[in-house]
């Protein structure tokens, strides 16, 4: 008998009926791994060796792949909320399920958002997910402004993405969104670190990221030249807090006004954090800053025509010095 449960996972954890006979796979072979529960029947036609639960066996039971969304968290990317499943559709699908029940039809698409693509997008990507760039384009299209940038921040931080594929998938984007290339940061660290960064963009300040002192450790933000800014993130240790105490003197004896917010200020607290670098920069004679943007929602929402600094950060950084000197 051949190991079903065993070809499964060589071919990626799913696989479809055909490919399995092809391997000598026989339909006693299938009937015997599913009632072992070696395998599952995701789908008619489709077995796979993952819980019933997973995600992406939710996608595929739904008759699509995973994207969006729901396929950057399932990497474990910068995700500020939890998505609904993201499901990537040909346009051609038909008898659409339940991501929980194989038998039952797709009615109600609460917790389930269907995306239907191209057939290019179909002949991209894995059995069960669509490709990065694509799953990050829908990000763009149809989620919040800071989290797209987060998004676009983690794929370039991991080297999940490089440079050619970000001018890729920008020129692939519609012109009013191409402008967010300009607010994206390839050094930034984490989810926090990224929001902070577009939220006090989008109020006015200018801000330099990863800004290095002289122990070679790097500040996180500075915002407006003045105010460093160290976002503690999600995955912050105890083991670090002498570590962490030591930068924030380096900090201010480079002669900044040291913060520490932490990610779940930045998240549901953010008013107060905000508050703090207004009033760090205003007792040190910063002006409140002008050029305020303000952007919208879903698909007419407009991308804010600030440019990125990153490039020239340490030379923008003196010129900040000098300036205060």
């Amino acid at each position: 008998m051949v190991d079903v449960a065993a070809l499964v996972t060589a071919l990626g954890g799913f696989a479809q009926k055909q490919q399995l006979v092809v391997h000598g796979a026989k339909d006693l072979d299938l009937t015997v791994a599913v009632r072992s529960g070696e395998v599952i029947r995701a789908r008619q036609g489709w077995y796979t060796t993952l819980p019933a639960n997973d995600r992406a066996v939710q996608a595929v039971r739904v008759g699509g792949r995973l994207t969006g969304l729901a396929l950057i968290h399932y990497l474990d990317g910068w995700v500020v909320d939890p998505p609904p499943l993201h499901v990537s559709m040909p346009t051609n699908a038909a008898r659409m399920r339940t991501p929980t029940n194989r038998f039952r039809r797709l009615r109600s698409r609460r917790g389930v958002v269907l995306h239907w693509d191209a057939a290019d997008v179909a002949e991209r990507g894995l059995a069960w997910c669509v490709a990065l760039r694509d799953a990050v384009r829908v990000v763009v299209l149809h989620e919040s402004f800071e989290q797209a940038v987060a998004v676009l921040d983690w794929a370039l931080h991991t080297r999940l993405m490089d440079a050619a594929d970000l001018d890729s998938l920008v020129q692939a984007l519609p012109v009013r969104l191409r402008a967010i290339v300009d607010w994206v940061d390839p050094d930034c660290e984490s989810l926090p670190e990224s929001v902070s960064r577009t939220r006090f963009r989008l109020a006015g300040h200018h801000v330099t990221s990863q800004v290095p002192l002289e122990t070679d450790e790097r500040i996180d933000l500075v915002v407006d030249g003045e105010a460093g800014i160290e976002v503690d993130s999600k995955k912050h240790h105890a083991d670090s807090f002498y570590r962490d105490r030591a930068k924030d003197l380096t900090i201010t004896l480079a002669e900044y006004h040291g913060l520490r917010p932490s990610a779940h200020s930045v998240f549901s607290d953010w008013g107060r954090v905000q508050a703090a670098v207004t009033v760090a920069l205003r007792r040190r004679g910063v002006p409140p800053p002008t050029n305020i943007q303000e952007i919208g929602t879903g698909k007419r929402r407009r991308i804010p025509q600030l440019r990125a600094h990153h490039d020239a950060r340490w030379a923008e950084l003196l010129n900040f010095r000098r300036l205060r000197e």
